[in-house]
């Protein structure tokens, strides 16, 4: 099955430590992530804890959620999930850079996946993408408001 990829980037006044500390943290996804995300916690933490690799975070709305296990954590500068559910995907990689830049940071999202069910990689690609670039500049406004 074919693979399909996206990004999104967007920049915040507030330092890679205040966006890392954000992003890597599950229970604050709530806070700024946006109406999809009602709920954000930890369903197993990682190492270091609680959001350090393997980690595993559930994000959404009951009945709905995501389930997310960090496979990278480099702060702060990268934050690397793979989605373990919630999504008709599979292999799903994210990739979050975060780069000092002048006044601030640039969040750079990255995405990986393949479609689960034949023919629709074309729609998920633009459909996760809206959902992602949402959460990014959400996040870049949210951190930038914390500093």
């Amino acid at each position: 099955m074919a693979s399909y990829s996206f990004a999104t980037e967007a920049t915040t006044s507030a330092s890679p430590e205040v966006v890392f500390a954000l992003l890597a943290d599950a229970t604050r996804w709530k806070d700024w992530a946006g109406p999809m995300i009602r709920q954000s916690f930890w369903e197993r933490e990682g190492s270091p804890p609680p959001g350090g690799l393997g980690a595993v975070k559930r994000l959404g709305s009951r009945p709905f959620f995501s389930r997310e296990e960090t496979v990278g954590y480099d702060p702060p500068y990268r934050y690397s999930y793979a989605m373990l559910s919630g999504q008709p995907v599979r292999s799903y990689r994210a990739d979050v850079d975060l780069v000092v830049v002048d006044g601030g940071t640039r969040i750079r999202w990255a995405s990986t996946f393949e479609p689960r069910v034949p023919g629709t990689g074309a729609f998920m690609r633009w459909y996760l993408q809206k959902i992602v670039a949402g959460f990014t500049r959400r996040l870049a406004a949210y951190a930038a408001q914390r500093t």
